[in-house]
């Protein structure tokens, strides 16, 4: 194994009962390393690696001592399990001793009778571990794709494992040999024609200005997926990994359009990747109005009209969200305030019958705006928007 000393297990056969002499310690003897029959390795949990080994082992009649040692392996001592598989009734560890200053333990093995028994010793392991990567592939027209999740497997145990069987926690169970100080990339599932939405977002307070000296914000594309059965997916939750995304440029080949992270997406969730920034919807942000009302004492009313020229440069129709945050809103108009806001929409604006009532809560307002396509000429229609808000009982 290189000159590496790796997780073993050997068999000191005694055949010698409790209260025997130390005359017949004579007949103890060494035996050969028996190789793995079986590894399974659990990947389920997201910090910590089980691993789960079968080997043939020859026991004596009498008490065996069964030597486990893992130098140079960050294996957790204190969860090392011996069972033995073949006939677990009368075959039994009496007692673990731990060598000082040793990687390494020794089980007294009782067994009836001399032959060979199945044992599975299990143990948590460090330093082999997991992350995910997907591949996501929009056909031509964006409106479906097809996304691959894969898992990569950093083996950097000291260890090597031959064939072993892998499960992530969902999906099916793979198996495949693992070397040492190897990384190994696994397609885990598939999912084909998965509805996705492009979205196009207007939020000052996430996004800020692309020019603010012309008030005009960054729109930044996304494609949404949502993680349910309706939409093929909701079979498992969608781990963390970075995702690369392709677009079908419909001749037979695939073109790159970005990468981002996708963040722990749970059943019924949504997962929002990042495509980059929008040039040819442009969007212009102004303060229209903010007249202050008195209400009492020093209490006073805010009536706030935010106005938004949206073009649309793009040759198809679109749906742009305009978001907007109440806090950041009122700050905007009156400076820092400690205390949450007080709001309500006012009768005035153009978008409240675009509201979306889902996405919006008790800072935030969501709009969804639809977007005709360009002329022939290239040439935008222009659309203004007016969100009208009352802010209310500010000092």
């Amino acid at each position: 194994m290189r000159g590496m000393y790796v997780p073993s297990v050997l068999l000191l056969s005694a055949a010698i009962m409790p209260v025997i002499a130390s005359p017949a310690l004579a007949g103890i003897k060494l035996i050969t390393l028996p190789p793995r029959q079986r590894v399974e390795i659990q990947l389920d949990h997201p910090g910590v690696t089980l691993v789960e080994e079968e080997r043939i082992v020859p026991l004596s009649a009498g008490v065996n001592d069964v030597v486990f040692a893992w130098a140079n392996t960050q294996i957790d001592k204190d969860s090392i399990q011996f069972r033995c598989l073949t006939d677990p009734d009368k075959i039994k560890v009496l007692s673990v001793r731990y060598p000082p200053n040793e990687s390494a333990l020794t089980w007294q093995v009782a067994s009836p009778n001399a032959g060979s028994a199945r044992v599975r010793i299990s143990y948590i392991i460090g330093r082999l571990d997991k992350s995910f990567t997907y591949r996501a592939v929009a056909a031509k027209d964006e409106k479906t794709l097809t996304l691959r999740q894969y898992i990569q497997l950093h083996n950097q145990a000291n260890e090597e494992f031959g064939s072993a069987g892998m499960y992530a926690g969902f999906g099916e169970r793979f198996e495949r040999p693992i070397g040492i100080n190897e990384t190994k990339q696994l397609l885990s599932a598939k999912f084909t024609d998965v509805p996705v939405k492009k979205t196009y977002t207007a939020d000052l307070r996430q996004f800020g200005y692309l020019d603010e000296g012309k008030r005009q914000l960054r729109i930044p594309m996304h494609y949404v997926l949502k993680n349910d059965k309706a939409n093929k997916l909701g079979e498992f939750p969608l781990m963390k990994g970075k995702v690369r995304m392709f677009q079908d440029d419909g001749r037979g080949t695939v073109a790159f359009t970005g990468e981002d992270w996708g963040q722990f997406t749970p059943r019924d969730d949504e997962m929002k990747l990042y495509l980059g920034l929008a040039k040819d919807i442009v969007v212009k942000r102004t303060i229209e109005r903010r007249d202050r009302q008195r209400v009492l004492g020093n209490l006073s009313n805010y009536d706030v009209i935010v106005k938004y020229e949206i073009e649309n440069f793009k040759n198809a129709p679109a749906v742009l969200d305009v978001v907007e945050s109440m806090t950041a809103l009122r700050q905007e108009i009156l400076g820092n305030t400690s205390r949450a806001v007080e709001w309500e929409l006012g009768k005035d604006g153009t978008l409240n019958e675009m509201l979306d009532k889902d996405k919006s809560d008790a800072d935030k307002v969501t709009f969804h705006v639809p977007l005709p396509p360009s002329g022939k000429d290239q040439k935008a229609v222009k659309q203004t928007h007016k969100l009208h808000v009352l802010i209310k009982n500010e000092w």
